[in-house]
């Protein structure tokens, strides 16, 4: 059959606002007690993050199960959640700063030295480009 693709403008709109929230999460650090770029800001925190929001998602609608929330529902939440902390994770590696992406098994150091993390025109650039990259997103989606 030809079919037609309808998106999913809930979902695309879960997306948005899970990728906004998440992006930011690796920043709790500063008001832990844990080093700043610490535990937080390693692949292992981010696929961690991901996975739980993934069965969360799961178990809430294993509960309350939504007409609207087919079962890749957590799937694409935890996709969500990891490749968001993975954004945060990249644009701290440009920074001269860095980070340990791979800490406890590895404790290599990572940056690229491009821009202080507080440089204004660079964090104009990235919020622009997130912007539009959720935009696009969104857009395809619906």
């Amino acid at each position: 059959g030809t079919g037609s693709a309808t998106g999913e403008p809930g979902l695309a709109a879960l997306g948005a606002g899970l990728a906004v929230v998440a992006a930011t999460l690796p920043d709790v650090d500063h008001r832990l007690p844990v080093a700043h770029r610490g535990p937080t800001h390693t692949l292992g925190f981010a696929l961690g993050a991901g996975a739980l929001a993934g069965v969360v998602t799961a178990c809430a609608l294993a509960v309350a199960p939504s007409v609207a929330a087919s079962p890749r529902t957590a799937v694409f939440v935890g996709g969500v959640v990891a490749l968001s902390l993975c954004s945060h994770l990249a644009g701290d590696a440009i920074t001269p700063m860095g980070i340990r992406p791979f800490r406890p098994v590895w404790n290599v150091h990572v940056t690229l030295d491009l821009t202080p993390a507080k440089d204004p025109r660079a964090n104009r650039l990235f919020l622009g480009a997130g912007v539009a990259a959720a935009s696009l997103a969104t857009v395809a989606a619906v």
